[in-house]
């Protein structure tokens, strides 16, 4: 079928730009035309703040050369010669700075309309949790192209937020950092707080996944040795959501990475063999997904190596691995985990800089996708994913 024709943009002002229109990218829906046009927006920010810094540090390096100059040049100690061309570099590096500047508002003014218009028109699936689009959530039919991660954004255009789109099914682990962060402040978040805030990431993240997939499609297990997540894990406790309750102890981590390693193996042996139909009767297909709190309390050698196996071959055969840990509180295994991090993408449950796009390499500062604070709209976007996985059942 030929792609639905694109929104009428409404014609522009004289020597104005055109008015942005939500969904105006390629595409063959409107939710793929919202994606690329999201990618989009990532590509032209990264782009022109790009071509700022660029032309700031021409403009820097030009007037440090000229005052080079100046200063080996025994003539400017004569007559007041010398200020004088100082002055003048410092105007010429003032002049590129400013027309680099005007450049930048300029495009970011575009940037932020487009914004402005693009985030009220996103789905459940790539919309904040505090949009109206979660509060007429309806149980979907069929999977979407992507999930928001959370926001990006860079210092020169604060405003302006992005979302952090990734692809479904996941083709990497995530890893909600749990260790020491510090804040612009200078103010660090104590280690209990981390854990905390990074296992409610985790829950909200897990949520959403469980929401945008139809019913049935996708199964959620938890994993918490100490019992420690008990506050943050009651919205996907309470409602009913889980495949079971949080395993505990050694014991529960083995049984549930146990189960979750034979059915990779299963469905690989299936599937390598030409012979995925063939699956046994009852067996369950939808996508998995395991929490795993507090690393690595609770596990022995055993079942590290089973958590190495199901990050590195989960995600090809339905099986996805979501770690909420600190990365130091492993340092007693040495180099053996460091494969397994470099697998999974990290995540934060504050802002921090660390994640690059892969145009020009900025160093982008992530949010995560939360929930804003007294709202109960997790609580009944989960009741309504339990309800629906009833009738499906």
């Amino acid at each position: 079928a030929a792609p639905p024709p694109p929104p009428t943009v409404p014609p522009a002002e004289p020597g104005q730009p055109a008015r942005p229109v939500a969904g105006d990218a390629t595409g063959w829906s409107m939710e793929e035309r919202l994606y690329n046009q999201v990618w989009g927006m990532f590509e032209d920010l990264a782009r022109t703040t790009a071509a700022y810094r660029s032309a700031a540090d021409f403009a820097e390096s030009r007037m440090d050369k000229e005052l080079e100059q100046v200063l080996s040049d025994p003539r400017s100690r004569i007559g007041g010669q010398g200020d004088a061309v100082r002055e003048a570099a410092r105007a010429r590096y003032a002049q590129l700075v400013a027309q680099a500047q005007e450049a930048l508002d300029r495009d970011l003014a575009q940037l932020a309309a487009e914004a402005d218009v693009v985030e009220p028109a996103l789905p459940p699936a790539y919309a904040r949790w505090d949009s109206p689009a979660w509060h007429a959530y309806r149980v979907p039919m069929e999977i979407p192209m992507a999930l928001r991660l959370g926001d990006l954004h860079l210092p020169e255009a604060d405003r302006i937020r992005i979302p952090m789109l990734v692809r479904l099914p996941l083709e990497r682990g995530l890893w909600i950092d749990s260790g020491p962060a510090g804040s612009s402040d200078g103010s660090f978040t104590d280690s209990h707080a981390m854990s905390r805030l990074a296992l409610e990431t985790a829950v909200a993240h897990a949520a959403r996944l469980l929401a945008v997939y139809p019913a049935g499609e996708f199964t959620v297990h938890v994993i918490d040795p100490a019992g420690s997540g008990a506050q943050p894990l009651a919205p996907l406790v309470q409602t009913g959501v889980l495949a079971a309750p949080p395993a505990l102890g050694a014991a529960g981590v083995a049984d549930v990475l146990g189960r979750l390693t034979q059915r990779v193996d299963l469905v690989q042996m299936a599937v390598r063999g030409g012979a995925a139909d063939s699956l046994p009767p009852g067996f369950d297909t939808s996508q998995q997904l395991v929490i795993v709190n507090d690393f690595p309390h609770g596990f022995d050698d055993r079942a590290v190596n089973q958590l190495r196996y199901l990050a590195d071959e989960g995600p090809a055969f339905g099986v996805h691995l979501m770690m909420v840990a600190d990365r130091e509180q492993s340092s007693g295994y040495g180099p053996l985990l460091d494969p397994l991090w470099r697998s999974l993408l990290r995540l934060t449950p504050v802002a921090d800089d660390h994640l690059a796009d892969p145009w020009v390499g900025h160093a982008w500062t992530y949010e995560p996708s939360l929930v804003p604070p007294g709202s109960l709209i997790l609580q009944q976007v989960l009741s309504q994913v339990a309800t629906a996985r009833t009738k499906f059942s």
